[in-house]
């Protein structure tokens, strides 16, 4: 199950990011929000940071304006590993060396198309398990 999350500046790509989950027929729940009206984002990314962390949702996908504050907020959650991404090779290297659980993305600043392929890099990337990647998150966590 994936979290989604938005602010009012990332809703319309959170409908695009919605779409290709549905297509691919990957489960989500939305914590919302569900309108371009102004919101505070710090309420979103708790929702969902906190739905991956209790184990509720396995992954989860935040969206706001640029994606900074989102990433912030989110990352305030223990467990957390929010990253913000604005190409796909970032989005297999997280997965792969941060074990990021959080994909974060900046509506303003990357487009629906190579958002959507960013979406796919991070879901189907797995985590390598990597000795060094290990002991590096477990550096983060403490």
């Amino acid at each position: 199950m994936l979290a989604l999350g938005c602010d009012h500046g990332g809703y319309p790509l959170m409908l695009e990011v919605i779409k290709y989950l549905e297509d691919q027929k990957i489960p989500f729940k939305n914590f919302g929000t569900f309108s371009e009206a102004s919101v505070d984002y710090p309420e979103f990314a708790k929702l969902v940071a906190h739905a991956v962390a209790d184990g509720e949702c396995e992954q989860g996908i935040l969206i706001c304006g640029t994606g900074i504050g989102i990433s912030i907020a989110a990352n305030k959650v223990k467990g957390i590993r929010a990253a913000l991404c604005g190409d796909v090779f970032s989005a297999k290297a997280t997965r792969e060396h941060n074990d990021a659980n959080i994909l974060a993305l900046g509506a303003r600043v990357t487009g629906a198309g190579l958002a959507l392929e960013i979406v796919k890099a991070f879901l189907e990337t797995p985590f390598s398990n990597d000795e060094r990647h290990i002991r590096r998150i477990n550096q983060i966590e403490d």
